[in-house]
């Protein structure tokens, strides 16, 4: 491993070991020349190699001849910004340090900066950090409303950060935390580094989209329906280790109660659910397109369901406020009864009525009849009964 140069009286020594360090010293006849190697060696955990959110570990040895110095250590994440690392162990040859957890974006090179003052000591170690994990936010919501499409997607760096080597995931969904899982589909990355997709679900209640960019897990759902909502939680598996990244689907729906065109004079109940849970600073709105104030009306924060009662027809909207951004809205038209609808309405009422006040003044008649006929019956048999006395009382004479 080393190498002189006879006209430069230089000495090369390559592939450096802690056991390298110590006094070199160079003789050319009588005069002596004496150089010190001092040797620095840095590692990282996992070889460099990270799921998001793994906290990787360092760990910077030195070895000289003289005493060892003490070092003071700073870091330089991708991105140059300085890091603040945090000292699990501290010797004068040995000082272990682990860093931040790891983000999807903390990919490619990070500077370790080793400084001393005595000996004078300024040297920046490059290292490798490859983070394989979502681009997604830690907890994504996606919103839909009943009978839409929606697609849910899940964006990996591995394409980003050129990752070949093996990996599988799984897709599941679940309505709650505590309910059951459903597995929807498992991948594993090619030796190419393309992902390849497996449907596990017999249930029909998804597709796996055909065009997509490179590292992209996509299911897309044709036809919502209000049950579909819950967490789609992707899971990467890598050497015994994972990460995962969790969709919330919120839902809305909106029912009628009459269903059906509203007529003249008449009220309506809308009503407006989603299913939930909801973030602290989101409420639903009731509205009517081209309405008054008085047609608004708010639901209280993180409540998921509101009612209106409404006596107009026309477009009726509710929305999914976050603040004052609009998340979500489902466009309900309430349809007015026609004219001749409203007159049969009516004709159907009044006849409803006449006909009501007919049988009740034959309910009456029936009545007073039958009253006059059980008055005669009993007048008549208290006339039989009292001739029939008449004569008992004629026969003892």
């Amino acid at each position: 491993r080393a190498d002189i140069k006879m006209q430069y009286k230089q000495l090369s020594v390559w592939n450096l070991k802690l056991s390298d360090a110590g006094t070199y010293t160079c003789e050319y006849g009588t005069r002596k020349v004496h150089t010190s190697l001092h040797i620095l060696k840095l590692t990282i955990s996992l070889d460099g190699h990270f799921l998001q959110n793994e906290v990787p570990e360092l760990i910077l040895i030195q070895n000289s001849s003289s005493p060892l110095p003490d070092l003071s250590i700073t870091l330089f994440d991708s991105n140059n910004n300085r890091v603040t690392p945090e000292l699990q162990n501290k010797s004068r040859q040995k000082y272990i340090v682990n860093l931040k957890k790891l983000e999807a974006m903390d990919s490619r090179t990070w500077v370790c900066q080793v400084h001393s003052d005595s000996p004078l000591i300024n040297q920046n170690i490059s290292f490798a950090v490859k983070v394989l994990g979502f681009q997604n936010p830690d907890l994504e919501r996606k919103y839909a409303t009943v009978d839409s499409t929606v697609i849910l997607s899940w964006h990996l760096n591995s394409q980003k950060i050129k990752w070949k080597e093996g990996f599988t995931g799984q897709l599941n969904w679940k309505q709650q935390d505590s309910a059951k899982s459903h597995e929807l589909l498992d991948f594993n990355v090619t030796a190419q580094g393309q992902l390849h997709e497996t449907k596990k679900s017999n249930n029909l209640l998804f597709e796996i989209p055909e065009s997509k960019p490179e590292s992209t897990i996509k299911v897309k759902i044709p036809k919502v329906h209000f049950n579909h909502s819950g967490q789609y939680q992707c899971q990467l598996e890598y050497r015994g280790r994972h990460a995962q990244s969790k969709i919330e689907l919120v839902v809305m729906k909106v029912s009628a109660n009459p269903a059906g065109p509203l007529s003249r004079g008449a009220n309506m109940t809308l009503t407006c659910q989603v299913s939930g849970p909801l973030p602290p600073n989101a409420y639903l709105l009731w509205e009517r397109v081209n309405g008054t104030k008085m047609d608004i009306k708010h639901s209280k924060q993180r409540e998921v369901k509101l009612e209106v009662n409404i006596s107009a027809a026309g477009l009726w909207s509710c929305h999914l406020m976050e603040d004052s951004d609009k998340k979500i809205s489902f466009h309900y038209h309430v349809e007015e009864a026609s004219v001749w609808i409203n007159y049969v309405i009516i004709g159907a009422s009044i006849g409803g009525s006449l006909l009501a006040f007919a049988l009740g003044c034959l309910c009456i008649i029936n009545g007073i009849s039958w009253q006059r006929r059980r008055q005669r019956a009993k007048r008549m048999a208290q006339a039989r009964q009292h001739l029939l006395e008449n004569k008992t009382c004629q026969c003892q004479q």
